[in-house]
């Protein structure tokens, strides 16, 4: 089959377009899939460096990817409740750039839904609802959240403006307007931050999401008053060095399933926006990856094996 695959730690050049990788078969609780479309993550360039191997350790050789949408080909033993030629999308335990992948945690694709948006959720939606359950955030409360702009933090502002939370976000200012359509109040990073958040919030800031991870914790813990305990950052390496939590993706296959079926049921009845930015064929992974940590993307990068 056709897969991206790196047997070693490296940039994108690490990355080989090969067409001769074994099929895989799928155990007990596993179906393959025939994927229609990869969602690329920053993650996945960051595994492919080896800087995230405390949350995902790689054996070699590694196929990248964590989301798809695809059709169900083949059930593994004990497998019920999806049939051969269903239409999901979800995880995949093999990766997922690749023609052929497992998946364990999936949940059926809309009929209004693309492929390409299908495969936008997973990732984007479990880690944007993951994080405002740690941060606890509820109707009537103010949440920043750093890097609003990008696929995690939309996500996230749409979830929080939907649960009744006053959202303000930082972005470039060419993201302003989009940021406003979404519901959030737009800020510009850089310096100056606190005193602009101040600004769009005079009654405070009650948490952070941070999605950005450049240099933003000592901002967020001085406008949270020192409450480190409402903020949380998925991007910030030196999270333990200032006292903040850390949070990885981790998919907890019960919830992961309900929030899969409950943001893709948003999605589909147009009250979750997913944009997808650029659609690439699945030997140009190299060149997405690329794309995806010039941090200048707006919106989904997704393959097309």
């Amino acid at each position: 089959m056709e897969a991206i695959v790196y047997e070693e730690f490296g940039g994108p050049e690490v990355l080989r377009h090969e067409t001769g990788v074994a099929v895989p078969e799928p155990g007990a609780g596993e179906v393959r899939v025939k994927v229609a479309a990869v969602g690329v993550n920053p993650v996945d360039h960051k595994r492919r460096y080896g800087w995230v191997e405390q949350f995902y350790p790689t054996t070699f050789p590694a196929v990248p990817g964590l989301e798809f949408a695809g059709t169900v080909d083949a059930l593994g033993p004990g497998v019920t409740g999806v049939a051969v030629g269903d239409e999901v999308f979800g995880w995949t335990t093999t990766g997922a750039y690749a023609e052929y992948a497992l998946a364990e945690v999936f949940a059926p694709k809309p009929t209004g839904l693309s492929w390409e948006q299908a495969a936008s959720i997973p990732v984007a939606g479990e880690t944007a609802q993951r994080v405002l359950d740690l941060l606890g955030v509820t109707s009537g409360e103010t949440l920043l959240l750093h890097g609003a702009a990008g696929v995690v933090g939309s996500v996230a502002v749409q979830l929080a403006v939907a649960a009744g939370v006053t959202v303000v976000g930082t972005a470039s200012e060419r993201n302003h307007a989009y940021l406003e359509s979404l519901g959030a109040i737009p800020v510009a990073y850089g310096e100056g931050l606190a005193d602009r958040v101040r600004a769009a919030a005079p009654d405070g800031i009650d948490a952070v999401f941070d999605a950005a991870g450049h240099d933003t914790l000592p901002v967020s813990i001085e406008l949270t008053g020192g409450a480190k305990e409402r903020i949380v950052t998925i991007a910030a390496v030196d999270a333990a060095e200032h006292g903040i939590v850390f949070s990885g993706v981790t998919v907890e296959p019960p919830l992961a399933r309900t929030w899969l079926t409950t943001h893709a049921r948003s999605a589909a009845e147009g009250r979750l926006r997913l944009v997808v930015a650029e659609t690439l064929p699945l030997k140009e992974a190299a060149r997405a990856q690329e794309l995806s940590e010039s941090g200048h993307v707006r919106g989904k990068l997704v393959l097309l094996p």
